[in-house]
């Protein structure tokens, strides 16, 4: 009679469960100071009231959704004005470089 082998017991193997994919969280570089209140397309220009105070020169990052780009402020308006730095409390306009959108966050950057 033909002896049967005895099989190794199989391990069951329990499902994993998937872990959701989380983005990356951006550390926020600089300071805060604004949100874009409006984007005007057609000059590619910026309006937010600032939370500290700006110079030409000076370099910022806007970010928002997937965007994020640096730029220096080369030209800033208050009321159609030109104007070389803005204090705190001001309505500013500034010309970017990319699109942005309304609650994008504008960052000074040292």
């Amino acid at each position: 009679m033909p002896v049967k082998k005895k099989k190794a017991p199989t391990k069951v193997k329990k499902p994993v469960a998937k872990k959701a994919k989380e983005k990356p969280v951006r550390q926020a570089q600089g300071k805060l100071i604004g949100k874009v209140e409006h984007y005007f397309d057609k000059i590619g220009v910026i309006a937010f009231k600032l939370k500290d105070t700006l110079k030409k020169g000076d370099t910022i990052r806007v970010e928002g959704g997937d965007v994020s780009f640096k730029q220096k402020v080369a030209s800033m308006q208050i009321e159609h004005e030109v104007v070389a730095s803005a204090k705190k409390g001001a309505d500013v306009g500034l010309k970017v470089s990319k699109k942005a959108r309304e609650g994008y966050r504008v960052f000074k950057v040292a």
